[in-house]
C-alpha cells in the first residue's frame, strides 16, 4: 500500500480524534531540532477539545520533556522507543534489559569500526567512548549522561535499550552485524539514518501506544500518529490516521495510510491545523 499524500492545504475526513502521537526527530522537529512557533496555539486548542498530545521518541525521557516543560504534567510521553511510558507525570511502564545481553551487545559493537554505543537507562545514558565529537553530538538527545570506563560492567540503573551510532549509516554498517541478537529474543531496529536500537522483544512505540490507549480507553480509530523511520512502524499500525512524513523512509510510507508534508515544513502541525479547522 502506498500512503496517500496530504498537502498542507488539503483535508481528510477524520472524526472523534482523542489522541495525537508523534515521533520527534525527523517528524515533529525540523532539521534544526526546533518546534513550530504555532505549536503553543495548536496545543491550547487540543487541550480545549480534550485531545491528548503525546511525543514518542527513541530519545531519553529528559531529551523529550525539555521541549514541553510548561505542559509536561498535562500530556503523555513515550521514550526509549517504547521502553518508558509516562502520563501526566505518572509512570505507566518501564522496561529493563538483562545485564548478560547488554554485555554481549557492547562487546559486539566494539568489533564494528566506527560504531559507538550508548546504554540508555532510567537515571542516565551511559557511554564509554573517548570520541568527544560523538559525545557532543549524542548529548543533544541524551541530556542526562555519565561516562563509564566499561559499559559491560553492571550499573545500578534500569537499562531500557542500547542505542548504537555509525557515522556512515546504520542500515548497512550496523544492522547486518548485530541482527543475530534477534535470536536471543531482542528487538533490533534501525531507528534513524545513523542509529540503531536494541531492546527487549516486543518493546516498541506501538506497544507503548497501546498501553496509553488501554489506560485512557482510547481506540486506534480515535488516534492520529506521525512518524518517519522504521522504529515508528508499530506505532503507525496502531492508529487509524497514520501519517508518514514526506521525508520518511520508503518502508514507513508503505504502511502509513497518509503522507504529511516534510518535517522542515512542520508537516505534523499542518495536518493538525487542517483537522482542527475542518
Amino acid at each position: 500500500m502506498q500512503s496517500q499524500k496530504i498537502s498542507s492545504k488539503e483535508n481528510i475526513f477524520m472524526t472523534d480524534i482523542k489522541l495525537i502521537v508523534t515521533d520527534m526527530d525527523g517528524t515533529f522537529l525540523n532539521s534544526n531540532y526546533e518546534v513550530s512557533s504555532d505549536f503553543k496555539e495548536i496545543y491550547t486548542e487540543l487541550k480545549r477539545r480534550n485531545i491528548l498530545f503525546v511525543p514518542a521518541s527513541g530519545r531519553q525521557m529528559p531529551g523529550i520533556t525539555k521541549y514541553f516543560e510548561e505542559i509536561e504534567h498535562e500530556i503523555g510521553f513515550i521514550a526509549e522507543n517504547g521502553g518508558y511510558v509516562v502520563y501526566q507525570g505518572q509512570e505507566l511502564f518501564a522496561d529493563k534489559m538483562e545485564h548478560s545481553h547488554i554485555s554481549e551487545i557492547i562487546k559486539a559493537v566494539r568489533e564494528i569500526s566506527g560504531a559507538r554505543a550508548v546504554l540508555s537507562a532510567k537515571k542516565y545514558a551511559y557511554y564509554e567512548t573517548e570520541d568527544q565529537n560523538f559525545v557532543d553530538f549524542f548529548t543533544r538527545y541524551y541530556t542526562k549522561n555519565k561516562k563509564m570506563k566499561d559499559l559491560t560492567e553492571m550499573v545500578d540503573d534500569s537499562a531500557f535499550k542500547i542505542a548504537i551510532y555509525h557515522p556512515e549509516g546504520s542500515e548497512k554498517n550496523l544492522y547486518p552485524f548485530l541482527k543475530h541478537f534477534e535470536k536471543y529474543g531482542l528487538e533490533v531496529v534501525v531507528s534513524g539514518e545513523f542509529w540503531m536500537d536494541i531492546m527487549n522483544k516486543n518493546i516498541n512505540k506501538g506497544k507503548a501506544l497501546s498501553i496509553l490507549q488501554k489506560e485512557l480507553k482510547i481506540t486506534p480509530e480515535q488516534t492520529m500518529a506521525f512518524g518517519d523511520y522504521m522504529n515508528d512502524i508499530e506505532m503507525l499500525e496502531n492508529a487509524k490516521y497514520s501519517f508518514a512524513m514526506e521525508n520518511a523512509h520508503p518502508s514507513v510510507k508503505k504502511i502509513a495510510h497518509y503522507e504529511a508534508p516534510s518535517h522542515n515544513d512542520f508537516g505534523v502541525i499542518e495536518v493538525i491545523k487542517n483537522y482542527l479547522n475542518k
